[in-house]
């Protein structure tokens, strides 16, 4: 069929022309099914075309068909992705109605195929933005889905794809690898939505997929459902492979998970669900991201062991239970009927035989092992209790005689027995030899009880050494020949062999070498591990051997020797010097191989402390082992790292962190040598290992070992402190009370940068006074002596505060602040009551924490909006750091207005949004930005920064009109006319010194201020019924810049000023009489217009201009007495020389 596909309208229609939900029409629907799937091409055009149609009729063979080829194209076909989205896309309507069929297996159907659409369309609708119906219904989808989940009357399978829906939604509604090497295209996911699209909203929907995956997690832990659980499970092996970020969060649960809420349920249930955790943590140890996780997964696969075999154990024993119930039934049930031949012995016998022939052969095969110990315990009392004394001491006594244990039981000890009856009499013959036969029983496999496994050293001992003497009645037969007796009391024991130390040596040696064969041997004979710690043959070995050195010898009675006595102190000496000998043997051979040897020392350093505990009790001058030789295989251990080469130890080894943690007691000198450690970069890794374990694991060093790491956190180098803060703030939030210890040093660090009060304005005082002292100082402010101190940090901040110590005190609450945005409250609020070089490097130092918030982070946005006095500055970095790479949100943009409004804020946080604001928005806070000129440069490259963001760039033609800046609407800027013309407007908002210089910017900003853009603005400018005091001055400065002006200027702009009387403005009036100075002769003709006095009055002012003007009158030769008027004016002075145009004293001096 694969090579020959059928004609699919053919084959639907004859389909459709046969009876409805007939065999027959099955049948052609399989045929045009498996065609179909070897040939797909022609699904989209016939799924589009029938859905529609059998979606809303009711449950039918076609309907069923329809949908099942649906979700084969969608989810299972080999289609294109464009093909199956466009086919996702059709179908979406229809699908979404379909969900409120009353039918099950068509909304579970729907379901599944919505598990494929929702990706699909996901990655389509990221970059459409114009489909937000469609989205709409989508989310609908989704929403509806999710509600099978909870409702208690779904079924079970639409409950499952469910389970499945969900577990997608969380992988698309998720951040994916973020090595763009390593990134899957076919991967839709929450970093492909823009942050400016208009529908889909990123953040919203990734809170939603990690409170999915919560939710997940919670029904894990709470679900009696397996199917559920197995759906669960099954679903993240996916998971964990496309989303490695999650891997920690899916085995941190895995490892804790417990079958607590599955008790009731079939022990089957239950350990197929613990098979399938099983199966998902091994194959996630395997996987590429399981490396790091390997020693949590292991452990939790170790605990998940014993919980299976303990409950295997326990359903064993309740089958067990079961049978021997139903076995004790039906030895306890009467016959249903009177026996017809009660005088047929055979059949009597043959009955009474049964039961204890079924119940042999069933003890027979059963394995006694798998039962709990206090079981075996209570059958074996119950079954010596079924037998009365007599009886029960003739059955020991014939077990013995059967084992040629005794030669015969005493009669004067052992109470006649009733006649025996036949079954208890062993009959002799080959038989009873054979039943005699056991094999030997070894004591190392025997069941020890674990209250027989108390750790007694001194108990042990005395037994071994025979101190407890045994009743003689037990050990001396009461039948022995009194010839035999021996009379004991005045014999003495000899003495021990003196020994050279050679002979010692090797008397050791070869004592420690036979242990160690011996233990070889058990090994091998041991085949089933015993179930209790210290009973392996390895442990038995390691145990002997401390014992050998820490316990055995002793010195003469236990006797200190006298101080005068030096023959028995040279003995003491001697003593000591031997057994310090064989400890430092012991310790060569551990350092050798310290990783693979660890049990052993841990051992040793268990028993040198509790000797040393039970020795001092007895004698109070004993001299302590544990602390010395702890101290020497400590440093033992810095000398091997140290010989390791390149002196670097293996990062993974936590050989030393766990002996450490095992110690029975750490001095304090231990805590001090972690620190030496972590300091040095080579084996910092050891450090910090060891004091986190310290702080996880041993509750009473928890103090110290966290006062230890947060000390390091305050380090000069950056490697040494960046380790200590990544150690500690895995512990915060949430993980007490680690989490508020760490929060109060990092707050009482911060507190350190404050200004304090100087020593010299802090008098002594009485007691009754210092509570006043304390209110006058600031809020926040901590006293001298209260602040905290660290090894790393200086008594008190050396000003001008350096950057590096400054990151000394605050890169920690940076890291917390991540993950507690409440953090920078304190930190505004502190920095308005730091010194200025501290807040400049705060300002510095904050740059990478604000980027890592986003300018969408809700805390930020309103401290900006409620910032604390003296924190403005701060503010304004922050608001500087979002907008220097981005253009400034609307949010932002708004929120600043908003503070300008309500606040006397610095002009500056205007600048970086001033270039997002509409057009009456920029012309009423510009002239607020001009204000801060003063003349030095840094404010001068602000404000021209600001003119070239809201000022268009005029065309060549200056016709049409563009933007160098496309970001900003070209209806919201200012033309450069515009600008020029609010300058001098607002001359006296702005002041004329700033104004002044900003004018200069607009001059030398040449592309923009042309000679015809400047000729507008003179035109606008004195066509308004007031004149800026600055006009003039700016007229000068345009003819002084372009000399095509002249022209302009003399003709036009000098008559219109005369007109308008430009003499009663006294400012006014001098900056026209300068500007007709620097523009002669051009201006001399509209001087001529000017009356007679105010001509006059300049010509007094400026003499220079006489010679020019009567020369100029003199030629034109008009009305002689107009001539002999301006002849008059101007004088015959003939030694005037011709007036040249001068170059112009641009720096007016502005009016007062």
């Amino acid at each position: 069929m694969a090579g020959n596909p059928v004609d699919p309208l053919q084959t639907l229609s004859a389909a459709l022309a046969v009876p409805a939900d007939s065999k027959e029409q099955a049948d052609i629907l399989a045929t045009l099914r498996e065609s179909l799937e070897a040939h797909p091409n022609p699904i989209p055009i016939l799924c589009t075309t029938l859905i529609k149609t059998v979606s809303s009729a009711g449950d039918s063979l076609l309907k069923r068909w329809v949908l099942d080829l649906l979700h084969f194209a969608i989810c299972r076909s080999n289609l294109s992705t464009e093909v199956r989205t466009q086919l996702a896309s059709q179908s979406l309507e229809t699908l979404a109605t379909l969900l409120h069929d009353s039918n099950t297996r068509t909304v579970k159907v729907s379901i599944q195929c919505l598990t494929s659409v929702y990706p699909l369309l996901f990655r389509s609708l990221c970059t459409n933005r114009t489909l937000r119906q469609q989205w709409d219904v989508l989310s609908q989808c989704k929403a509806r889905i999710l509600e099978f989940i909870w409702s208690p009357n779904a079924s079970s399978g639409v409950k499952l794809s469910a389970i499945k829906f969900m577990q997608r939604i969380i992988i698309v509604q998720t951040r994916g690898i973020s090595d763009p090497r390593l990134q899957n295209k076919n991967d839709p996911n929450i970093s492909n939505v823009p942050a400016d699209h208009p529908f889909i909203p990123g953040p919203a929907l990734e809170a939603e997929g990690m409170k999915l995956l919560e939710s997940v997690i919670t029904m894990l832990y709470t679900s009696q459902n397996p199917e559920l659980l197995s759906a669960i499970l099954h679903s993240w092996s996916n998971l964990v492979k496309q989303r490695p970020a999650l891997v920690h969060l899916v085995v941190s649960s895995l490892s804790s998970w417990t079958p607590a809420a599955l008790s009731g349920l079939p022990a089957s249930s239950i350990k197929s669900i613990e098979k399938a955790v099983r199966i998902l943590l091994i194959h996630i140890s395997r996987g590429p991201h399981g490396s790091s996780f390997g020693a949590q997964i292991n452990e939790a696969l170790s605990q998940q062991a014993t919980r299976m075999e303990r409950a295997s154990a326990e359903e064993k024993a309740r089958k067990a239970a079961a049978a021997a119930s139903a076995i004790e039934a039906t030895k306890k049930r009467p016959s249903s009927s009177p026996p017809e031949h009660p005088s047929d012995a055979k059949r009597m016998r043959v009955d009474t035989d049964i039961p204890g022939n079924a119940s042999a052969a069933f003890l027979a095969s059963f394995d006694f092992t798998t039962l709990p110990i206090s079981l075996i315990t209570d059958l074996i009392v119950a079954n010596l209790q079924a037998f009365t004394e007599p009886a029960l001491l003739e059955l020991v006594q014939a077990y013995k005689q059967s084992r040629g244990l005794v030669p015969g039981a005493p009669a004067s000890r052992t109470p006649q027995p009733p006649q025996a009856t036949p079954e208890a009499t062993p009959t002799p013959g080959p038989s009873a030899e054979t039943a005699v036969k056991d094999e030997p029983v070894d004591p190392l496999q025997m069941d020890i009880d674990e209250e027989e496994m108390e750790y007694e050293p001194d108990r042990l001992n005395m037994e071994l050494s025979g101190d407890e003497i045994i009743a003689e009645e037990e050990i001396i037969p009461a039948d022995l020949p009194e010839a035999l007796t021996l009379d004991l009391l005045d014999s003495k024991l000899l003495g021990p062999k003196e020994l050279t130390d050679v002979e010692r040596n090797a008397l050791m040696r070869g004592s420690v070498g036979r242990i160690w064969d011996g233990t070889e041997e058990l090994k091998a004979d041991s085949i089933v591990p015993s179930p209790w710690p210290g009973a392996s043959p390895t442990d038995m070995w390691m145990l002997l051997i401390v014992r050998m050195i820490t316990r055995v010898a002793h010195l003469d009675g236990d006797q200190r020797p006298e101080d005068g006595d030096a023959t028995k102190v040279s003995q003491a000496l001697d003593f000591y010097s031997r057994q310090d000998n064989l400890r430092q043997t012991l310790c060569d051979y551990i350092m050798a191989d310290f990783p693979s040897r660890l049990r052993l020392v841990t051992t040793w350093m268990n028993e040198e402390w509790y000797n040393d505990r039970i020795r001092m009790a007895d004698d109070p001058d004993w001299r302590p082992n544990y602390e010395s030789w702890l101290n020497q295989v400590v440093s033992t251990y810095q000398t091997v790292l140290e010989g390791k080469p390149e002196g670097k130890p293996d990062g993974k080894d936590k050989a030393f962190a766990r002996f450490l943690l095992d110690l029975p007691s750490v001095p304090p000198d231990v805590l001090g040598l972690l620190r030496d450690l972590s300091v040095d970069p080579d084996k910092m890794h050891v450090g910090f290992t060891s004091l986190r374990e310290f702080v996880l694991e041993r509750p009473s060093l928890r103090a110290e070992a966290l006062q230890v790491l947060l000390e390091l956190t305050t380090h000069p180098d950056p490697v040494t402190r960046r380790a200590a803060i990544n150690t500690v703030r895995r512990w915060v939030p949430g993980i007490e009370p680690m989490d508020s210890m760490i929060r109060d040093f990092a707050l009482q660090i911060l507190r350190r940068l404050q200004k304090r009060p100087p020593k010299e304005e802090a008098p002594k005082v009485p007691d009754e006074h210092a509570g006043a002292t304390d209110e006058n100082m600031e809020d926040g402010q901590l006293p001298s002596e209260d602040l905290l101190q660290t090894p790393y940090l200086s008594e008190e901040l050396e000003l001008p505060a350096q950057k590096a110590h400054v990151l000394q005190h605050v890169e920690l609450l940076f890291a917390l602040s991540v993950k507690i945005p409440e953090f920078l409250d304190e930190i505004f609020t502190a920095y308005g009551q730091m010194e200025l070089t501290v807040q400049a490097a705060i300002q510095d130092l904050i740059t990478a924490l604000i980027k890592s918030l986003g300018s969408s982070n809700g805390k930020l946005l309103t401290l900006m909006r409620t910032c604390p006095p003296g924190s403005e500055s701060l503010a304004l970095r922050v608001l500087t750091i979002f907008t220097e790479h981005g253009r400034p949100s609307a949010q932002l943009v708004a929120l600043v207005k908003g503070l300008i409004s309500d606040r006397d804020l610095d002009a500056r946080f205007l600048i970086p949004i001033i270039a997002e604001m509409d057009k009456p928005d920029i012309l009423k806070y510009l002239p607020r930005i001009v204000s801060i000129l003063n003349g030095q440069q840094e404010p001068k490259n602000l404000v021209r920064s600001v003119f070239s963001s809201v000022v268009t760039t005029p065309p060549q033609t200056f016709g049409s009109v563009s933007s160098n800046l496309p970001r900003v609407r070209q209806s919201e800027l200012l033309t450069p006319a515009e600008l020029m013309v609010l300058l001098h407007e607002a001359e006296k908002e702005i002041g004329l010194k700033s104004a002044i210089e900003a004018i200069g910017v607009c001059f030398s900003m040449t592309d923009v201020f042309r000679s015809e853009i400047l000729a507008v603005v003179m035109q606008q400018i004195v066509d308004e019924p007031v004149l800026p005091v600055l006009f003039l001055r700016t007229v000068i400065q345009a003819v002084t810049t372009y000399r095509t002006l002249v022209g302009f200027v003399s003709t036009t702009l000098l008559s219109r000023l005369i007109t308008k009387k430009i003499w009663q403005n006294p400012h006014l009036w001098e900056g026209f009489i300068r500007c007709a100075k620097v523009i002669a002769p051009a201006s001399f003709g509209a001087l001529l217009q000017l009356p007679k006095e105010q001509l006059r009055e300049l010509v007094d002012k400026q003499p220079s201009l006489k010679s020019g003007l009567r020369e100029y009158v003199t030629k034109r030769a008009g009305n002689k007495a107009r001539v002999a008027g301006f002849l008059d004016i101007f004088g015959e002075d003939d030694d005037a020389s011709p007036v040249a145009p001068a170059t112009p004293d641009v720096v007016m001096t502005s009016p007062a």
